[in-house]
């Protein structure tokens, strides 16, 4: 790629920060153009960490120079998801948009019919695609290690017994906040993506914190058109973690403790580069069959190494002709078609059938 492809990216708080802005820049063949923001602390931080970046405070100000510019990233709260992407596909340019897509399905499939429309990419980043354990596992299945798996236990959990506030931990539904639609888009990805479509959802979902407004406590379970049983827990509120993953299977089960490293590498400011995602051996997931990998039972299993940067690797590829979308927003669509059987279940104590 001789020419970079110049990248606008909305929003500078946690997701633009942390995880985009790092990711960008780190990715042959795209650059970093322009970050809009409105809140000068976090413009000077954009500044100070990329000397040579544009900066604008509004949207409208990249829609205006859309010709200059060949992808747009949409980092920006859960709420403006969905009007920033039409806006900017409708200015001509191919979007990013950080998860969840939107906060309909039916919102994600008129985005898609747009996107299509207009011949522009669309993708949702869905980074936890890349997780080490993830990438583990799906090796794993591939391979037929486990045999038929029968129940997937995936954890996204926390404690964090006070709540902090801010638009994610919002009661009004115009925020789109909570555990469900935060953490919830994660867990559920990566179910339909390992085992297919869900034909059933089952849900509880909690406030549990003094003062939080929105659900912190959460529990989705998913039937699979395959016959595969999952059982997601999305926690702010689990003073003892569990297995990342428990999954089991008629040969054998795969049990991972821990969270992938790439995002507190990130935290720390630190860059991809050599051993990037990589984890020690202490931390490796266990197989086995009839003993419980806390008490040495099963065979340590290498962890594959993390890898966030592959996502904005093949959004350049598929930006240039030379690859797929990495994650489409119908894929976004049919994740969020869990996401709101699991609301119904759960407000109505009913199972809902897709």
């Amino acid at each position: 790629m001789s020419t970079p492809l110049r990248v606008g990216l909305v929003g500078y708080g946690l997701a633009g920060s942390v995880f985009h802005a790092p990711l960008i820049t780190a990715t042959e063949g795209l650059v970093l153009d322009t970050v809009v923001t409105s809140n000068p602390e976090r413009q000077q931080q954009a500044r100070d960490a990329f000397p040579d970046v544009t900066l604008a405070a509004a949207p409208e100000e990249l829609f205006a120079r859309a010709g200059e510019l060949d992808l747009l990233v949409i980092a920006s709260p859960n709420k403006t998801h969905v009007p920033l992407a039409t806006a900017a596909l409708a200015a001509g340019l191919p979007v990013v948009v950080d998860k969840p897509l939107a906060g309909t399905a039916a919102e994600a499939r008129a985005l898609a019919a747009l996107a299509e429309e207009r011949g522009l990419l669309l993708s949702v980043f869905q980074n936890r695609r890349w997780d080490n354990d993830f990438l583990t596992l799906r090796a794993l299945l591939e391979d037929g290690a486990l045999g038929d798996v029968r129940r997937f236990e995936s954890r996204f959990e926390r404690w964090r017994p006070r709540p902090k506030g801010g638009w994610r931990e919002s009661g009004d539904p115009a925020e789109i906040g909570g555990l469900l639609y935060d953490l919830g888009s994660h867990v559920v990805d990566q179910a339909l993506v390992l085992f297919g479509p869900a034909a059933e959802v089952y849900a509880e979902a909690d406030v549990r914190r003094p003062g939080a407004e929105a659900d912190d406590d959460t529990f989705i379970a998913l039937t699979h058109v395959s016959g595969v049983r999952s059982h997601l827990y999305v926690s702010a509120t689990t003073p003892q973690l569990g297995p990342r993953f428990r999954v089991l299977g008629s040969e054998a089960g795969y049990v991972k403790y821990g969270l992938d490293p790439q995002e507190a590498a990130l935290r720390e400011g630190l860059h991809p580069g050599p051993r990037w995602g990589a984890e020690p051996e202490s931390l490796y997931g266990r197989i086995g069959a009839g003993e419980s990998p806390l008490t040495g039972g099963g065979t340590p299993v290498k962890t594959l190494p993390g890898d966030y940067p592959a996502y904005y690797a093949a959004v350049a590829a598929a930006l240039t002709g030379a690859g797929p979308n990495p994650v489409t927003a119908l894929e976004a669509a049919a994740a969020l078609d869990v996401l709101e059987a699991a609301r119904r279940s759960a407000q109505e104590k009913v199972t809902v059938t897709l």
